[in-house]
């Protein structure tokens, strides 16, 4: 099994929405579809791949605000993120009008927990509850591929911003500090936004974290 990853940036956030699939079968998943819907199913229908689900990190809107309008279009379930991230997901339209562009409120068909196993592309991710960014944020790792995606928790050289009301720093700095500085160096992640880094790269020059 190879799997392969296209990282397509939505809204005028830049957010990594990532379309990842198994290069044999091509069936494929799109994690975090913040919006631009219209781009994110032109670069699926590119890499002629079968989109079986929809995963979600958070409830922000530049990370779920395309969700629900490609759930329609592929007929696939959207899963994620916690429960608690329920009250962002359900005012997406109100803060994407605000920012002027279009985005809709989601309601996914199930919520995740620390300890769930879901399935991208064939491949097992594990699943781990990361609050502090939002309440409900999880993280999705493969021990097996040494990769992972984690959403607004860890970026290269910082973490998620913890100045809104939801928000807590602490726990933030706890749940990177206990579940993926824990991770091997050489494991690679994808962030919600910017480049992609490695876990030891980050135990190296992340300020936030060392």
């Amino acid at each position: 099994m190879t799997l392969q990853v296209k990282i397509i940036p939505v809204t005028p956030f830049q957010q990594n929405c990532a379309l990842i699939w198994d290069s044999e079968t091509k069936d494929a998943a799109v994690i975090d579809p913040g919006g631009d819907a219209a781009t994110i199913a032109a670069a699926i229908a590119q890499e002629d791949v079968q989109v079986k689900d929809i995963f979600l990190t958070h409830g922000h809107l530049d990370h779920a605000g395309g969700a629900a309008e490609l759930a329609g279009k592929f007929a696939v379930k959207i899963t994620g993120p916690g429960e608690a991230d329920d009250f962002l997901l359900r005012s997406i339209k109100i803060q994407a009008d605000s920012f002027g562009f279009r985005a809709e409120n989601c309601t996914p068909d199930a919520w995740l927990k620390e300890g769930d196993v879901i399935t991208i592309a064939g491949v097992s991710f594990d699943v781990l509850h990361c609050p502090g960014h939002t309440p409900g944020h999880m993280v999705f790792v493969s021990r097996a591929l040494n990769f992972g995606i984690f959403g607004d928790v860890l970026f290269r050289n910082s973490v998620g911003r913890t100045d809104f009301p939801y928000s807590d720093p602490a726990a933030l700095i706890t749940a990177i500090k206990t579940k993926l500085m824990v991770l091997p160096d050489d494991f690679t992640f994808i962030c919600g936004h910017g480049p992609a880094s490695t876990i030891g790269a980050e135990r190296q020059s992340n300020p936030f974290i060392r």
